[in-house]
């Protein structure tokens, strides 16, 4: 049985870019809740970005002034997770 919190992470973990869905959606479905609380809110607060916007930070075009969604946006890059 999937935790309701998972489905909604997992939902709007679905994006509008491919690119961005192949990266999110393995990750959210294996990684979220074993996240830190903190780290599950930045996670949440990043999907609340623009597609572009998270685009730009997981392909490192710009890195974001938090150490903390740094630390989040490479764990997310280095999941090998698939759809």
């Amino acid at each position: 049985m999937i935790p309701e919190e998972l489905k909604h992470i997992y939902w709007r973990s679905r994006r509008g870019l491919t690119e961005l869905e192949m990266k999110l959606v393995p990750f959210a479905r294996d990684c979220y809740l074993g996240l830190e609380h903190g780290e599950q809110v930045l996670y949440e607060a990043l999907l609340s970005r623009e597609d572009v916007e998270i685009n730009d930070l997981l392909l490192r075009r710009v890195v974001p002034s938090d150490p903390a969604l740094m630390a989040l946006i490479e764990k997310i890059i280095g999941h090998r997770g698939v759809l």
